[in-house]
């Protein structure tokens, strides 16, 4: 089983903000590939939704606690580090400038609060990314990341800009297609393939 996870947080107030793209992502993987309605999972306290893609068992799983708590959703599932392996979480990322996607493995939490909270519950950090740029870029392409708390905090419960609206379009879309490759071909050559796109 392949488990694909999609950070953010519940209720109608956050959607479509920034923090939610990792939910948002996986909402249209889920249509994309035509798997089954979510469920509310009562014990994972998570919305999951489960199929096939070719031969490979694919879960998706959405956590409904706040993000600072999304690895109690994953604590009671990914119990080894053998799950952990077969394991993508989609978040936005303040380091990575709109319009980037990336896979990584066995990083940091690089300050995320999502993350830390994944990788405090499930006691590893050996699980792959799919990382999201969220910060605004320059014309000449220079991440300009907010500092501060309250500026952090304001921008990750922003909405996109008409503009950046536009280039996330592009993203979810190969978004989509990054988890796909993770699925078919594993993480390691999907990460060769998926963070050479410009």
């Amino acid at each position: 089983m392949i488990y694909l996870v999609g950070l953010g947080n519940p209720t109608d107030q956050y959607s479509e903000t920034r923090h939610n793209v990792g939910r948002d992502i996986l909402e249209l993987f889920r249509k994309a590939h035509k798997f089954e309605e979510w469920g509310d999972d009562k014990k994972l306290r998570a919305l999951t939704s489960e199929g096939k893609i070719g031969k490979e068992k694919v879960m998706l799983i959405m956590p409904e606690t706040f993000m600072n708590d999304s690895g109690k959703s994953l604590k009671p599932l990914i119990t080894n580090k053998k799950k952990a392996k077969n394991t993508i979480v989609v978040y936005d990322e303040l380091d990575l400038g709109i319009g980037t996607v990336k896979i990584s493995f066995n990083k940091n939490s690089g300050g995320h609060k999502g993350i830390e909270s994944t990788i405090k519950q499930i006691k590893t950090k050996e699980f792959a990314r799919l990382r999201i740029g969220i910060s605004p870029v320059t014309p000449t392409g220079k991440i300009k990341k907010p500092s501060g708390n309250e500026k952090v905090k304001k921008h990750v419960l922003s909405k996109f800009s008409p503009k950046e609206e536009v280039v996330m379009k592009k993203v979810f879309k190969n978004s989509v297609k990054a988890l796909t490759l993770v699925v078919q071909k594993g993480y390691m050559d999907a990460m060769g393939e998926v963070n050479s796109w410009r």
